[in-house]
């Protein structure tokens, strides 16, 4: 009777030591977004919740700066590298700045990939592409060039001029220009993912090229932005404004006319598969050429020479889909 007892009381200690070794084996995963307050990174931390519920032992840090600066990510890596945390995957506001620190952080252990705005391939270990970017690229011009079969004068707003993403998609459209005779880019902008700073460069636009068509807004903040301007001109419905926005915040500039169409990759996809992919490489997937990171639900990544891969393609939200996908995100 006193040995079964004793059996007893060594099966409870090794399950409460078991629970205590899960307890503490939970992966803390920071997703650092550009700044904080901007819809389409808070669609993406519901993906991240939603993965780490999945998951089971995942804790998910929702952190970032106040404002689109470098300087201020870094401050936010620096408090999460002394925090020790499992994993940081990171919407980069610049390339080349956060390096040195996102370096710290590898060589502390971490787990560092970016998604979405890149970091330089020295300062993470795999990059995720929401899309291809040549894709993306093709799809901004696209939009506008769909809704202009006798071609017109187009302006680009653009987010930082270091914004990694937004400086590579419009190079991709540069070169697909030839596709797309009859269209001409006239200039481009930046408003800094700043709402007020990218409508007044949306006015400017307006007032610069009194014969533009329409304004090409590849980030969340500015395609709003313009749109607004546009209506507040009364131009809606003879200045297309498109690009790449959130449905939720578009679906009253697409009624009014004012945007005719946009494309946007679903931001709770991203921010599952950025927390998926985080989770497969502290847990010891390898980073590598040719390698296929699983990504839960939405299957798998594979990695190229760069070590960048892409989540899937962008999907275009217009009038007859809008309302099924703004309660949305």
């Amino acid at each position: 009777m006193s040995i079964l007892r004793k059996a007893l009381t060594t099966a409870a200690l090794a399950t409460a030591l078991i629970a205590t070794g899960a307890h503490a084996e939970t992966k803390r995963i920071a997703i650092v977004v550009k700044a904080l307050g901007i819809g389409f990174f808070e669609a993406a931390a519901k993906g991240a919740e939603e993965a780490a519920k999945e998951l089971g032992d995942v804790e998910i840090i929702y952190t970032g700066p106040t404002d689109t600066t470098a300087e201020g990510q870094i401050e936010v890596i620096n408090a999460l590298i002394a925090q020790k945390v499992d994993a940081i995957a990171v919407s980069a506001n610049d390339t080349d700045a956060l390096v040195p620190t996102l370096k710290k952080a590898m060589d502390r252990g971490i787990t560092v990939i970016s998604w979405d705005s890149g970091v330089a391939a020295e300062g993470r270990m795999m990059h995720l592409n929401p899309s291809s970017n040549p894709l993306i690229g093709n799809m901004i011009i696209k939009l506008a060039a769909d809704n202009l079969p006798e071609g017109g004068e187009v302006a680009v707003l653009s987010a930082t001029t270091t914004s990694t993403n937004q400086n590579t998609w419009i190079e991709e459209m540069n070169k697909v220009m030839g596709n797309y005779p009859g269209i001409t880019v006239v200039g481009t902008v930046y408003g800094d993912d700043l709402a007020d700073k990218s409508y007044r460069e949306a006015q400017g636009l307006m007032q610069t090229y009194p014969n533009l068509k329409a304004i090409i807004a590849p980030t969340s903040v500015g395609i709003v932005a313009a749109a607004q301007a546009v209506t507040d001109a009364g131009k809606a419905g003879q200045i297309n404004v498109t690009g790449l926005g959130l449905p939720s915040e578009m679906a009253g500039h697409v009624k009014s006319g004012a945007s005719k169409s946009f494309a946007i990759w679903n931001p709770i996809d991203l921010g599952y598969s950025a927390t998926m992919i985080a989770y497969n490489l502290s847990n010891g997937a390898k980073a590598e050429a040719g390698a296929a990171i699983p990504m839960g639900r939405m299957g798998s990544v594979t990695l190229d020479d760069k070590l960048e891969g892409a989540m899937a393609d962008p999907f275009v939200y217009d009038a007859t889909n809008i309302d099924a996908f703004s309660s949305i995100f």
